[in-house]
């Protein structure tokens, strides 16, 4: 990190305005633009660079590996990379961005980045040692434990097979010759009631709210604040983490539930690996204990520790008082009670077979007897808090305190709490929505709109071309179709979006939106009439959005569509880039 960047203020800033650090890398990046421009024999002066943003959409690893293979073809392409000022991503494609800024100016080297991170991606997956060392890590450094955490450590570590620990900020240098990464997630609270401002931003510099124009430093969010001043610091989030907050929807609600069940489930029975935990967590307490009633470190202290008897006998009393032994049988109850609630949660959520609800309505008590699938999510909500409640009183130690608050936050689906640096802060600038709770809910941005087009359409960003790659499932116009409706009830500058009727089930490898004093919009399906002829819905269920981790030869494949959609269209986004300079050059 450059030893001349500014320190967290600690303070919210409320302006519209680009934070300075960005104005200055913006600066810098246009004269290495108008350089790469020269290389593709496109002549402009300074004030004429076009500021070209690169949008990744979601769609899971399918997003991550599409968007890589697209990123690599840029480059290879004449160096087009070197013209995008921003590269910004919505759940699986960032993903993608989290693994290239590992790599210090990762676009001057793209073809070796690109060949690590494949080979870590057919790799060994994250042992289950690593994880859950790292849940403990999360569940014992944040003022909040939620979903993401789990996701985090449960999920993604499958998809990505690392566990990236360092910080945003660690991976940005103000030298960087890459674009600007944008990370972008929603407000929960925001996208529920219809009102304020669901769009927020992180970027190596802030975190905030992109229309309202509401930040911290990136690495005060998740601190507490009151009234626009930092109170109590928390230490930066990293890169998993990072990756779990704009990623934590690769599907509905629905599925996302029978995942967790399940993978939590297959956590729990590393039963003799928890309980191995459970021991030593113990000794640990225990040796603390010890240590605070015998005294250390002076005389006085030694005598005191005398009176108290042998260590033998006063660790037999410390244990007295300390949690069920993780042998007792009553250790094996709780423990088999977690389990039963577990099943009981997952029958709930995926259609089983009469055997196997039967045998989970023995182990529950009756409760699955219920036909009624809604009396049975209430059923099981009522069992699950009961058992929260019930384990509570009985253990409190890593990790079956974990797991309990695992299953209260499945229950209550908690995801991205973090404290809201707005709470209580005065003026109109923000709406009212923003300054009301101690805390706020991040999540998936596409959710909303599974590409991150309101990072960008910022006004003083002052975006001319927008390069939209688009990873989702389904509909292949829906963002951008989505993205223009919501930029009209909003009046924010956006060309309007017609799509051929032809088009919809069968779309072409590149797609020009534009009009005037707007920015120019380029989208491009992923799997398409030219990339994949008449087997488009081949491609599609090969490449589902929820599915196990891709294969090696998947992961070729796919990077090979990818590449096609670049190496077609090259001439057509140059073409694009010549008219916008064009207009701007009329203007002057």
């Amino acid at each position: 990190m450059s030893a001349s960047k500014p320190q967290a203020s600690g303070k919210v800033r409320i302006q519209p305005s680009l934070n300075k650090s960005e104005e200055e890398f913006v600066a810098r990046r246009r004269n290495s633009v108008l350089q790469s421009l020269k290389k593709l024999q496109i002549q402009c002066s300074k004030d004429e660079v076009p500021n070209i943003a690169l949008l990744g959409s979601g769609g899971g690893q399918r997003a991550m590996v599409g968007l890589l293979g697209s990123l690599v073809q840029l480059q290879k392409t004449s160096s087009l990379l070197d013209c995008v000022l921003y590269l910004s991503g919505v759940s699986g494609s960032t993903w993608c961005l989290a693994s290239l800024y590992q790599e210090p100016d990762w676009s001057t080297k793209l073809e070796s980045v690109k060949d690590k991170i494949i080979q870590r991606l057919g790799g060994p997956a994250v042992s289950w040692g690593d994880a859950l060392a790292k849940l403990k890590k999360y569940y014992n450094g944040k003022d909040f434990f939620s979903l993401t955490d789990v996701w985090a450590v449960m999920v993604i570590t499958a998809y990505v097979k690392e566990i990236d620990e360092h910080t945003l900020k660690e991976q940005w240098d103000q030298r960087s010759k890459d674009p600007f990464p944008i990370y972008t997630v929603i407000d929960k609270q925001c996208k529920q009631r219809k009102s304020g401002d669901p769009w927020f931003e992180i970027t190596p510099h802030e975190a905030g709210y992109s229309l309202t124009g509401a930040f911290v430093d990136a690495s005060s969010f998740g601190s507490q604040f009151q009234k626009g001043s930092k109170k109590n610091k928390q230490d930066e989030f990293d890169m998993l983490y990072l990756q779990a907050l704009c990623g934590s929807a690769l599907a509905d609600e629905d599925e996302i539930k029978k995942l967790l069940w399940q993978k939590i489930k297959d956590f729990f029975q590393q039963k003799e690996k928890i309980l191995e935990e459970m021991r030593k967590e113990q000794d640990k307490r225990r040796q603390e204990e010890l240590r605070r009633e015998r005294g250390t470190g002076s005389g006085k202290d030694f005598v005191v520790g005398l009176k108290l008897g042998p260590p033998e006998a006063l660790l037999h009393r410390i244990s007295e008082r300390s949690q069920p032994d993780p042998n007792s049988a009553a250790t094996d109850e709780c423990y088999q009670l977690l389990m039963n609630t577990v099943d009981m949660n997952l029958s709930v959520s995926t259609a089983l077979d009469e055997s196997i609800r039967t045998t989970l309505n023995d182990l529950s008590g009756g409760i699955l007897k219920t036909a009624d699938k809604k009396a049975e999510e209430l059923n099981e909500k009522c069992h699950t808090m009961d058992a929260y409640n019930n384990l509570r009183e009985q253990i409190n130690v890593w990790p079956f305190d974990a797991w309990m608050n695992i299953i209260k936050c499945m229950d209550l689906w908690i995801w991205g709490r973090n404290y809201n640096f707005l709470h209580k802060m005065t003026g109109e600038a923000v709406h009212s929505t923003l300054l009301e709770s101690k805390t706020r809910d991040f999540e998936d941005a596409g959710l909303l709109l599974n590409s991150p087009y309101f990072s960008v359409l910022r006004k003083e960003r002052n975006i001319d071309l927008i390069i939209s790659l688009d990873f989702s499932d389904g509909d292949p116009f829906m963002t951008v179709k989505d993205a223009a409706k919501m930029c009209r009830e909003r009046n924010i500058p956006f060309p309007e979006v017609i799509i051929p009727s032809e088009d919809s089930e069968k779309p072409k490898d590149f797609y020009v939106f534009k009009g005037q004093n707007v920015p120019t919009v380029i989208h491009i399906p992923l799997f398409n009439v030219v990339n994949c002829g008449d087997k488009i819905e081949d491609w599609s269920n090969k490449y589902r959005t929820f599915q196990l981790p891709l294969s090696a030869e998947m992961i070729t494949d796919l990077m090979e569509v990818a590449e096609q959609n670049i190496t077609n269209n090259k001439a057509k986004v140059v073409e694009e880039i010549r008219a916008i300079i064009e207009q701007k050059r009329s203007r002057h």
